[in-house]
């Protein structure tokens, strides 16, 4: 087994990062409101880049403007977005990081409120525990149109200098809900009894048509979406699918890496299910609470090849040169306004964090 420490290499392109850290996509809603990247965004990912992290990637960017899901998200639907990527890019390269954009949709999860449309989806459904009332059906010329619409996005960051992107396929976005029962009762070439994939596999194909060959290509998947309906056995069904497509790597999205579930009678942590799934064939990240230097190890031991993390990154931006000094306390919740202002948080950040119980202390 590597040591979280010691750095990795893709086999496409032969990229080598400095350690298997990753700072995984957080949302912070420090973008413009237009989708451009502020001077806030820009420094609080930099000061993670200095801090040592080997992989810095940024909040879900969405790659239509009515695919937005929140305030202050980040877009890389329009040429305007390209001179703060190009800017973020320079950045991250010049302190050692390699750089990723997460490329979103919210689909359902994309509300009226900001985009002004009525959301959409695989098939006309109602997300119960949400407040985005019924997203209707998708037609074919508005798959095609999202599917080019994720290839252009990665075309761009490619061309503002980022190394790669990561298709976000988790948390019950429009991605995940082409994978679900849920919302995706399609009985054409997009339903699931013709390709359980099929929306994700077009789009990495056109990503890959849209970029060169060395540029790096993941997807973030929910290993179990319950407000979906969709179950561990289904994640692994999709994982089978996915993990023979061009990818450079598959990064499971777990709560907690310590969390089991059962798959063909065993009983295993989720991670280490996708990592004897996956066998080798395509590099794995995890994450989910991930915090001290023991918690990185094991989810190495567990068959990670890369570990991200999100709460301890936005508290420690040196993260990973913290592991590096053995036997080094890492802090944890709850941290000051103080100490998340010096940890480049801007007070809109600092204000969404007020969201996760206990994490700043007022």
């Amino acid at each position: 087994m590597h040591d979280v420490l010691s750095p990795f290499t893709f086999a496409r392109g032969h990229r080598t990062v400095r350690n298997r850290c990753a700072l995984a996509a957080l949302t912070n809603k420090q973008s413009h409101e237009d989708g451009c990247l502020s001077d806030e965004e820009t420094r609080w990912l930099t000061h993670r880049a200095k801090g040592g992290f080997g992989i810095v990637t940024t909040a879900a960017a969405n790659v239509t403007k009515t695919g937005k899901g929140w305030e202050g998200e980040l877009g890389v639907y329009d040429d305007a977005h390209l001179p703060g990527l190009r800017n973020l890019a320079n950045e991250l390269r010049s302190h050692g990081a390699l750089s990723l954009v997460q490329l979103f949709h919210g689909g359902i999860r994309a509300p009226t409120s900001l985009t002004g449309v009525q959301p959409m989806t695989a098939s006309a459904t109602v997300l119960d525990s949400d407040e985005h009332g019924t997203a209707r059906e998708m037609t074919a010329e508005e798959i095609e149109a999202t599917v080019e619409a994720f290839g252009q996005a990665a075309q761009r960051c490619e061309g503002a200098g980022m190394d790669g992107v990561e298709l976000h396929g988790a948390h019950g976005y429009l991605i995940a809900q082409f994978l679900t029962r849920h919302c995706n009762r399609r009985t054409d070439e997009w339903g699931l009894e013709q390709d359980p994939v099929a929306f994700l596999r077009t789009i990495i194909h056109r990503v890959r048509e849209r970029t060169s060959p060395d540029f790096l290509v993941g997807v973030r998947l929910s290993p179990k979406m319950p407000q979906l309906g969709f179950t561990f056995e289904e994640g692994m069904r999709v994982l089978d699918a996915v993990k023979e497509l061009e990818l450079d790597f598959i990064h499971v999205s777990c709560w907690d890496i310590l969390e089991t579930a059962e798959h063909n009678g065993t009983v295993l942590p989720m991670t280490q299910h996708y990592a004897e799934a996956i066998d080798k064939r395509v590099p794995l990240m995890t994450t989910g609470g991930i915090w001290s230097a023991d918690d990185a190890q094991l989810a190495m031991a567990m068959g990670a090849d890369l570990v991200g993390v999100g709460r301890v990154g936005i508290a420690h931006p040196d993260w990973p040169e913290l592991l590096s000094r053995r036997g080094k306390t890492i802090g944890r919740p709850p941290f000051t306004v103080q100490h998340l202002k010096e940890a480049s948080l801007s007070p809109t950040f600092i204000d969404y964090m007020r969201r996760w119980e206990g994490f700043v202390a007022d």
